[in-house]
């Protein structure tokens, strides 16, 4: 069957524009540790995927999601051991304030779950985000996507512009000044939700900003933020479904940003592959919402959720995952780094851990984004074996996330074919 055939077959089962990457799509049939293969065997390096986060079809954890579904697996108004240890084990994971977890099956779920909290705890309506962010689709969550900063329509969910070194809130500033605009925008924000009666119930940040493009943030612009954010009353939620689970090279993306949430999301690679994720916050905290909702999700806190997660956290814990990350992140970010002057459509290169950035621009004064020259090299990179996406405020950023087991090897021969990329970047 062609490619074409198999996307038209899709257009019609599941409706047409169903998203797919590159612009000529790719058919997947197997996938093991960083490697993916088509129909005909042709292996490409995953240099995107986060969800496989200890590696495709890793086999520890294919065993425990055998061992336990082929045992028990019931929703969870049953008492099960795995599932209270599995609970134990990521709040410990955490610091003493966080203490109890409500699962769930997406990071949507787990993020409405977390605003609903805040907005029970405090009494309040106020949502704070950024201005270029996603935290998911539903309703109440997809309210939070790409929302301007400049709208101040007297809505419950307001925006402020992400902090950023590359493209400064004002033009000029040093890094403190700049720290310092942003956080006036963030306390402008807050006293428009108060004055308009919503009142501020929290803000909800990436913890490393993935989807505005892994800015490099002001220092010291995370903790001021989450200070001023509970000095106003509110609640600080992290959403760590892209920075946790040792993609900084620390388990949590807000201890590699220097602040500490009062709730935090975790989602994807939890479970590396089987839908898992979870809202994780102090117990009075998570009492309440109880309290005040009886939440139940069918496909949540089971048997087979607990066994799948605790074989994820046990592979990058015995396998020293994180220092993996650390090391190889950090030679390709250099060599990435090294690499900027090779073309002026390269406009920055920045990340952290193994989740990194190349931002493409036009090349002028302006740093005008370049989001189609973006998309051409991640079609080019696909050719050569090599597979990433563009994301970003402007869809500009050439987006760099293998699993956590990525290696040397395969972080030199990407290095390799980027540099044939950039190379042929002029035809």
């Amino acid at each position: 069957m062609t490619t074409a055939t198999l996307a038209a077959r899709r257009d019609k089962a599941l409706g047409s524009g169903a998203p797919l990457f590159y612009t000529a799509p790719l058919h997947i049939v197997r996938g093991e540790g960083v490697s993916l293969y088509d129909p005909d065997g042709r292996r490409y390096v995953d240099m995107y995927n986060n969800v496989p986060c200890v590696g495709h079809a890793n086999p520890r954890v294919v065993e425990a999601m055998a061992r336990q579904q082929g045992t028990l697996n019931v929703h969870s108004r049953y008492l099960h051991e795995g599932i209270v240890a599995f609970a134990e084990r990521l709040a410990a994971l955490h610091g003493p304030a966080i203490e109890s977890v409500i699962f769930s099956c997406s990071g949507t779920e787990a993020n409405e779950i977390a605003l609903r909290m805040a907005r029970f705890a405090t009494g309040k309506g106020g949502i704070v985000c950024t201005n270029a962010t996603y935290h998911g689709n539903s309703e109440l969550v997809g309210k939070l996507t790409r929302l301007s900063a400049d709208t101040n329509d007297g809505g419950d969910v307001r925006a402020i512009p992400f902090p950023e070194m590359f493209r400064p809130l004002v033009p000029g500033a040093s890094e403190a000044d700049l720290a310092d605009a942003c956080l006036d925008r963030l306390k402008a924000t807050i006293r428009r939700l108060e004055d308009d009666g919503v009142g501020l119930a929290g803000l909800i940040v990436c913890s490393i900003l993935a989807n505005e493009g892994l800015p490099d943030v002001p220092r010291g612009f995370m903790a001021r933020a989450a200070e001023m954010v509970r000095a106003a009353g509110g609640l600080v939620i992290a959403d760590e479904v892209q920075a946790g689970y040792c993609r900084t090279g620390r388990w949590w993306g807000y201890e590699a940003m220097g602040f500490m949430p009062d709730i935090v999301v975790t989602g994807k690679p939890m479970g590396n592959g089987l839908p898992l994720a979870a809202t994780a916050a102090s117990k009075a905290l998570v009492d309440l919402f109880r309290a005040k909702t009886r939440y139940f999700n069918t496909f949540a806190s089971s048997p087979l959720q607990a066994a799948v997660g605790m074989a994820v956290l046990d592979v990058i814990e015995d396998e020293r995952l994180a220092a993996n990350v650390s090391r190889v992140g950090g030679v390709l970010l250099a060599g990435l780094k090294a690499r900027k002057s090779a073309h002026p459509a390269i406009g920055d290169v920045r990340g952290i851990g193994l989740f990194l950035g190349v931002e493409i621009v036009k090349g002028d004064a302006a740093k005008t984004p370049d989001p189609d020259r973006a998309i051409a090299i991640v079609d080019d990179l696909k050719e050569r074996g090599f597979l990433t996406s563009n994301a970003g405020a402007f869809r500009n950023v050439v987006k760099i996330r293998p699993p956590l087991v990525f290696g040397q090897a395969d972080a030199d021969a990407f290095l390799d074919a980027y540099d044939a990329t950039i190379a042929g970047l002029d035809g």
